[in-house]
């Protein structure tokens, strides 16, 4: 063969093995050089060189290739930056990767593999942002960056230590924005006693989250297991560590730790271009370490007074100082009390983040009620806590010293149980207010009232039974009333107080709720508040309080506790029981973690959280939901208040439908039925239900229509548009699919174009469900099965309360409020919520 042959052959041969050669990968035949980088298999990183900020200074790193402004997650030489673009990173004779300058023999930086082989390894970026040193023909990881975090925690990266290597893995922020070089705030998980999560500033402690609870760091209540973000916490004698991750690929995260000695997680806002801080610690001054001296709390809440408070049982050591607002000098035991085997006990402190762990013992065997009686057995002992809050609580932390760095929060945290002599114990029994004064006679009275209504609901029902067989007609007692608008009313009221909605005392949802606590309201409902509450066997409640001025009497509350507890299904909410005592009417539901549907779909930031195939299983959710109530229960049910608001979410963001309140029943064929009192919310309304009273369930196909179309759009129905029509939602959506632009009105967070198709679908449907005539509407079930289905579909009509209520600019007085144009028609809403 000729030289200029075997120079093509080997060209060739070259050529084909370069372009061969996976973009994600550096070999030992490939390296990459200053201006050069390497980009992940999905495309969701890259790594080569960049010089931070103004800096002229090179070095090498991973940052996000997908988001438009450039944003390092990991730097390899923090510490040896180049001086000009004459770096090159490559795979070395010894199969490390290493950084060189100018030729020169010493690398720069090394990943120093100590069981790399000779000419057998690659380097490659992972999708997840992670650099591996490979073994090239077994894969085995011989180095990784995770292993070495620079000032940014990325989804299931490590932080924590190897207790058998002693090898740690923490976070230390940038000296600057210029300079990436190893800062002085690093954050990272103390083992000593029961490990905990620590922010340092220097050597000094700067911020503690508190320990593991089980679900997060006890001082972070942002940190809630949802469906967007999860996390594993791993405690053995291996290691001791935490991982965050995120369940949808869709969503770009990161938490960081800046120079200042803050640490932030972020998500990437693609609509907007930017990242959303959407958490952030220390932020207010409890948050820093020992803000108050030991045995005291910190109270952010307290705008009048010291913020500095003395924990049950303590009192200031200098009343100087604390009289002066310094509270650095903590607290002390109270003076001439005695804590040991004197009539001593436990005062609860709720909501806190517990003292600081590294002196506390902990015992995960333990159960608290155990740890109470051990902790009380020993003279030395100051305070306990359960070590894990899931399930009600297990394992025992407790304190032998001093209690350092606790404060309170408005919601999260944990409860801490501290020692008390007998005087103060019975000092603060006698404060708890009427339940806990009364004692044991509290309970007397509340068995005895619940019995009282037992057999009263009891009797009342044998004499529903035996009216219904004389054919009498004619209202019922207190506890067995018949539903207006309502076939079978009474045969519904037959399941109030029955097995399937149990009755809770008064007393049970009192101590639930912390009283009613303010600190416990989720928000404030058309009839009345709803709060969050912890049963006494760790189950989280939502308890709905009806108002005594509310709109909804005992046809409306007895309606709902009826109708849910027959209703068995996984989009409707779960009803689990009823509290009627002392002029109260309460509801008790499942707690929905991930609040209502408007929560999310009407707030810019939040609704960035939910990308099309998380839409459209809620909007299949609640279209199962409904199906159940027209088709599938044992009684045809009509919501008559379907709207963004009374549909929940649970922690996987699944809907569910609530608020009974307003619904009916239809029995046997019946498909219609009218009245003359109308109820619901403006918006969400049919025409035939609003100017007539009739309803059906073509009324709540309706309203389902006007859903379907918000949460497409992002908008409510009731938004205004800056159009010479004043048209409202369902109008404006009207008036582009006639021009053929539909696209123009989807929400802007939704540009996935391979959903554009299925977009479009569904605002078909929508459109579809808001027809004027209600026999021009679909059904549910064809709904359904239009969601499910790549089928041909109807071409809509003209779609009803296209135009929205009138309103005088010049004098907002004039609005007229509760009036809508249906199509030219005037009609005044009544009860309209």
């Amino acid at each position: 063969m000729t030289p200029v042959i075997v120079y093509l052959i080997i060209s060739l041969s070259f050529l084909i093995f370069q372009f061969c050669t996976p973009l994600d990968t550096i070999t030992p035949t490939r390296s990459i050089k200053d201006g050069d980088f390497i980009i992940s298999s999905g495309q969701s990183f890259a790594l080569g060189f960049f010089s931070p900020g103004n800096s002229t200074r090179r070095y090498v790193g991973i940052w996000y290739h997908k988001v438009t402004q450039q944003t390092v997650v990991w730097v390899a030489n923090r510490d040896s930056p180049l001086n000009d673009t004459s770096g090159v990173l490559s795979i070395n004779a010894q199969g490390n990767l290493v950084l060189h300058q100018n030729n020169q023999t010493a690398p720069i930086w090394s990943t120093n593999s100590l069981v790399s082989l000779m000419n057998n390894s690659e380097a490659k970026l992972l999708d997840y942002g992670n650099l591996v040193l490979l073994q090239s023909d077994t894969q085995i990881v011989l180095w990784q960056s995770f292993d070495y975090p620079t000032d940014t925690l990325l989804p299931f990266m490590k932080l924590g230590l190897d207790r058998r290597t002693g090898f740690n893995r923490f976070l230390s922020s940038w000296k600057s924005k210029d300079d990436p070089g190893t800062g002085s705030c690093t954050s990272k998980i103390d083992p000593t006693g029961y490990p905990q999560l620590f922010l340092y500033k220097g050597l000094a402690r700067w911020w503690r989250p508190g320990p593991w609870t089980g679900e997060r760091w006890s001082g972070i209540p942002e940190m809630t297991r949802n469906y967007i973000f999860n996390f594993s916490f791993v405690n053995n004698d291996h290691e001791v560590s935490v991982v965050y991750a995120v369940t949808s690929p869709s969503v770009i995260s990161r938490m960081t730790i800046n120079e200042s000695g803050v640490l932030k997680r972020y998500t990437w806002n693609d609509q907007n271009r930017q990242w959303i801080n959407f958490w952030s610690d220390p932020k207010e001054e409890c948050d820093y370490y020992q803000k108050c001296g030991p045995n005291s709390y910190c109270d952010p809440y307290d705008a009048v007074q010291f913020a500095c408070k003395c924990l049950p049982g303590f009192e200031p050591r200098s009343p100087k100082e604390w009289y002066l607002r310094d509270g650095s000098g903590g607290c002390v035991r109270k003076h001439g009390v005695s804590t040991c085997r004197s009539g001593e006990g436990f005062v609860t402190v709720a909501r806190v983040r517990v003292p600081d762990t590294s002196m506390a013992l902990a015992d995960m065997s333990m159960s608290t009620k155990v740890c109470e009686q051990e902790c009380l057995g020993n003279c030395s002992c100051n305070a306990y806590t359960s070590a894990d809050v899931r399930d009600g609580g297990s394992g025992c932390l407790a304190w032998y010293g001093d209690l350092v760095d606790t404060r309170t929060y408005s919601e999260g945290g944990q409860e801490l149980y501290v020692r008390v002599d007998a005087v103060e114990l019975a000092q603060y029994a006698k404060s708890k207010g009427p339940l806990a004064k009364k004692g044991i006679l509290a309970v007397l009275i509340v068995s005895v009232v619940v019995m009282f209504f037992l057999v009263v609901f009891f009797l009342s029902c044998l004499v529903i039974k035996r009216r219904k067989r004389r054919g009498r007609k004619s209202h019922i007692s207190f506890n067995a009333t018949y539903l207006t608008d309502s076939t079978h009313g009474g045969e519904l009221d037959e399941s109030i107080g029955n097995r399937d909605s149990p009755f809770f005392s008064l007393g049970a949802i009192a101590a639930a709720t912390n009283n009613f606590s303010a600190d416990n309201k989720l928000g404030e409902g058309g009839f009345g508040p709803v709060y969050k509450g912890l049963l006494q066997n760790g189950s989280e409640i939502a308890v709905k309080r009806l108002s005594k001025y509310s709109g909804q009497g005992i046809e409306e509350f007895k309606n709902e506790v009826a109708l849910i507890a027959k209703l068995q299904h996984r989009n409707l909410v779960r009803l689990l029981g009823c509290c009627i005592q002392d002029q109260e009417k309460m509801l008790i539901y499942e707690y929905l973690p991930n609040k209502s549907l408007d929560f999310f779909i009407f707030d810019e930031i939040k609704r960035s959280l939910l990308d099309w195939r998380k839409r459209f299983e809620i909007i299949c959710g609640i279209a199962r939901g409904i199906l159940y109530l027209h088709q599938d229960s044992r009684l045809r049910i009509i919501h008559r208040d379907l709207k963004a608001s009374n549909v929940l979410l649970d922690a996987e963001m699944n809907p569910k439908i609530s608020d009974f309140g307003m619904a009916r029943t239809f029995g046997g064929n019946q498909i219609a039925a009218n009245t003359n009192r109308v109820v619901g919310t403006y918006g969400y309304m049919s025409p035939e239900y609003a100017m007539e009273g009739l309803f059906s369930t073509k009324s709540d196909v309706y309203s389902f229509g006007v859903l379907l179309l918000e949460i497409i759009t992002g908008s409510k129905n009731s938004n205004y548009y800056h159009e010479p029509t004043s048209s409202n939602l369902v109008g404006r959506v009207w008036d582009l699919w006639k021009e053929g632009r539909a696209v123009e009105i989807v929400d802007p967070l939704l540009e996935e174009s391979s959903y554009v198709h299925e977009i479009l679908k569904c605002l078909q449907i929508g459109i579809l469900c808001v027809q004027e005539l209600p026999n021009e509407r679909p059904t549910m079930s064809t709904v359904v099965f239009m969601l499910g289905n790549d089928t041909s579909l109807p071409s809509p009509k003209r779609p009803a309360f296209i135009f929205k209520r009138s309103y005088n600019s010049a004098d907002p007085s004039t609005s007229t409020e509760g009036v809508n144009s249906v199509n030219e028609v005037t009609v005044t809403m009544m009860e309209a919520r």
